[in-house]
Parts: structure tokens; sequence; C-alpha cells
């Protein structure tokens, strides 16, 4: 195959699978600014463009609290997984200690236990303790949950790192703490912000834990306030449109504001991987 043919084949395959990848996305925004009360079928372009679905959605579906909810066990997930992440990675993938690869495959046997098979005892010892239906449920099962990859994640990047930037600041008189912060830190930015992304997707787009641990109803996090607005609004299908937009513009906000670093991170995590 010339090189000629063989670049259009990769570009003929790389527009078919974009276009199968952004229709339903299509399909989903041009439908959701529709009027709640207009008649949509397949792709039809909205006329006029309206925002109505959108403030429909917003009002009955009290989405307001639920994003309020999820960003709140979102961004405290993050916090607390990327803060303990970054140490046990550093101890990991700079120190040597008795017994570290064993404690290490522990926290590899997090990322492979399925995590379905922990929620019901783990929701039975929550109840016992009086902590289902807050936030502290989805929280804490959350954290561990990305610890176990944060760990792996950033053990793998400490690992690459080079050892002259840590001999260097050893001899300036650095200590361990001070080589993570000043030099490490620093130079793997794109790793870390790739392990946030990552993490606060996950966080919040979870669904089954929060449907165990809130099960109450009194606090709902967006995924479970679309799931029950979907069942009060099946047949209004802009307004499930702009409900879903709504709830997924968080994730894409955050996507569009950390991709650079993002790219980056994937990128040479797999080359070094």
């Amino acid at each position: 195959m010339s090189g000629t043919l063989e670049r259009a084949v990769n570009y003929g395959l790389l527009v078919l699978f974009s276009v199968l990848a952004l229709a339903p996305i299509a399909g989903i925004l041009l439908t959701a600014f529709h009027g709640p009360d207009a008649v949509v079928s397949g792709f039809a372009i909205p006329d006029p463009f309206t925002l109505d679905s959108f403030r429909q959605a917003w009002k009955e579906g009290a989405f307001g609290s639920s994003l309020w909810t999820s960003a709140m066990i979102t961004s405290t997930t993050v916090a607390l997984s990327t803060v303990l992440s970054l140490l046990t990675g550093y101890a990991f993938g700079t120190m040597r200690f008795r017994g570290s690869s064993f404690l290490f495959y522990v926290f590899l046997f997090g990322l492979l236990m399925p995590f379905e098979a922990t929620i019901i005892p783990l929701y039975f010892d929550f109840r016992r303790i009086g902590l289902t239906d807050t936030v502290w449920g989805v929280i804490l099962p959350s954290t561990a949950l990305s610890i176990a990859f944060g760990t792996f994640w950033m053990r793998a990047f400490f690992l690459s790192a080079p050892r002259s930037l840590i001999e260097a600041a050893r001899i300036d008189g650095a200590s361990s703490l001070g080589v993570l912060v000043r030099v490490l830190l620093p130079y793997g930015r794109p790793a870390i912000l790739t392990m946030v992304v990552l993490v606060f997707m996950w966080t919040w787009n979870d669904f089954l834990l929060s449907l165990v641990m809130l099960s109450g109803q009194n606090i709902l996090t967006a995924p479970l306030s679309l799931v029950f607005f979907q069942t009060q609004r099946q047949t209004h299908v802009q307004l499930l449109a702009a409900a879903s937009i709504i709830v997924a513009f968080p994730v894409l906000l955050v996507y569009v504001f950390l991709q650079r670093h993002f790219i980056r991170g994937m990128v040479s995590g797999s080359l070094k991987g």
C-alpha cells in the first residue's frame, strides 16, 4: 500500500469514527434547543433556537441542589485522593523500605477487586455508624477507590522522574517533602492534572454508589436526579436532552480547561508505560 493510499485510509477511518462518536452528541444538542412543546424527530434543526427546555428542566428537576451536592462530593473526593495518592505514590516510587512491594500489591488489589462485590456489606457497615444518606457515605468509598488508581498512576510517574533531579535537590539539602513539593510536583503537573480529571469524571458520573448510599432521597447527586427526572418525563425528549446536558456540563467544562495537560499526561504515560 502506497503512502498516499495508507494516509487516505487512515483519515477516512478517523472521520468515520469521529462521525460515529459525535452523532449522538449532536442529536442531543439539537433536541435540547427545541422548545418544550415542539414535535421533534431525528436531527431536526431547532426553529427557533430556544433555551426554554433548559429552563423548564432546571426548574422541574431541581438540579440546583443536586449539582451542588455532586460538586461538594466530587471536589472533596478529588482533593483527598490527590493529596493521599501523591504521598503514597511518592513513597512507593522513590523510597525503598521493608514490605513496600507487598503494600503496593495491597493497593493494586483495590483496582482488581470489583466494587460491586463490596458495596452491600459496605452499606450495612455505614448504616451501622450513621454514614448512609450523608455525603460522607459517598466521599469515603469514592476516595478509597480513587487512591488505588492514584497510587498506581503516581508511582509510575515518580519511577520515571529523572533521578538526577532528586539527587541534585538532596545535595542542596532538601528534605523528602521538599523534593516532592519544590521539584517533583512542578515537573509532574501533566500527570497530576490527568489524574485529577479522571477522578473528577469517575466521581461525578458515579451512579451505583450514590444510589445505594443515598437511598433515602434526602440528598441526591446530579446523575440520580437525572434518573428520577427521566422516570417522570419519559415522553418529553427535549427536557430529557436538556437535563442530560445540564448534568454533563461540569465534566465538559473541567475537561476543556485541562485538556492540554490531560492529553500531555496521557501521551507521556503511554510512552513511559
